[in-house]
Parts: C-alpha cells; structure tokens; sequence
C-alpha cells in the first residue's frame, strides 16, 4: 500500500488533468470548480482510508473521533470502504446521519431550554423558519442544480477511485516482484520479517 504522502502526490498531480478534461467537456467554471474541490477533498480527508489511523483521518483534526463508529464497523481495504461507489456512498451517507443526528439533537435540546423557560413562541419563532428555510432551499437546489450535485458526487469518487487504484497497482506490483524474487532470498526476506515483528 503507498504512503499517505504518494497518494497525496497522487491526488495533486490528477488534478490539473480532472480541471482540463472537465472544462474541455463542459465549459462549466462552477460545475469543474466543484468536481474538483470535491476531487480534492476525497484524495486528501474523504477516501477510502478513513478505515484506519491514516493521515485522511488524521487530517479531521479536532473532530477526526467523529470517524471512530466508522473506522470501528469497517475492515480496511474491504468493499464497503475502498469499493467503487459503495464506498463513496456509504462515506456521504455516514456524514448526513451525523448532521442530521446533530440537527435534531440540537432542535431537542433547544425545544427543552425553551419549554422550561417558556419562551415557546420565541423558539418557534427563532428556529422554526430557519428549518423550514433550509429544507425548502435544499429540495430547490436538489432540483435545480442537479447536475452541480452530480459533480460533486463524481468528483468524491473520483477521489476514491484514484486511491483505491493505486493501492491496488502498488499491491500488484509488490506481488510481482515477490514472485521474481529468487527463492533464496525469499526465505531471507521472510526471516528479516519475523525478526522485526
């Protein structure tokens, strides 16, 4: 598997590709700056690696333990973290269920305060529109700009899908030069294993 700093180098050299291919294809300015931050985003903090102690989790900072029940219920290197598009998918959907777990929880808290204080129509006031507000706006821009959505999307896979090849290539590799090893130097090679471990 490369190191974190190969598939960063990765991730930096493929962008530039994914801006000219994407402006070539679409003449788009928003729609290629949004596949690629997202692009970039997943190569560096939303890919497959956020299964391990890696520099993608690391990078979360002081809210990296917010991956923990994730890194917990993964394998690593399995399908559901490194597999194309499932992983991806399961990665957005674990962040939504963690906004909207915040969302509510904070609307419940917040309904309490306001209950024990009796400033029920203050909350209403206050909360309720705002909710209202984001929800609507949210199915607007689902509808109207779709196609920035998808991009987005495309550009979180591309990410993972730019990992997950070369962790595979890097393994591929790795397993070819194995088996061109000379056997002598394959026990020898085993040996220095054991001694480290």
């Amino acid at each position: 598997m490369p190191s974190g700093r190969t598939h960063d180098s990765i991730t930096l050299w493929c962008l530039p590709v994914l801006a000219f291919l994407g402006w070539w294809m679409t003449q788009d300015g928003l729609l290629v700056l949004i596949l690629c931050g997202c692009f970039l985003f997943s190569g560096l903090m939303f890919g497959p690696d956020l299964d391990i102690y890696s520099q993608q989790y690391q990078r979360w900072g002081v809210i990296k333990w917010v991956w923990l029940p994730y890194r917990r219920s993964m394998s690593h290197r399995s399908v559901l973290s490194h597999g194309v598009v499932i992983g991806t998918v399961l990665r957005v959907a674990y962040v939504t269920t963690l906004v909207l777990l915040s969302t509510v929880s904070i609307y419940f808290v917040w309904s309490i305060w306001q209950q024990l204080l009796g400033n029920i129509s203050y909350w209403q006031a206050l909360f309720q529109p705002w909710l209202d507000g984001h929800l609507t706006g949210l199915s607007r821009s689902l509808q109207r700009d779709l196609h920035l959505w998808i991009a987005g999307f495309v550009g979180l896979e591309l990410g993972s899908i730019s990992h997950s090849l070369s962790d595979t290539v890097w393994s591929s590799i790795k397993r070819y030069r194995r088996q061109q090893m000379p056997r002598g130097k394959k026990k020898s090679a085993k040996s220095r294993k054991k001694r480290r471990r």
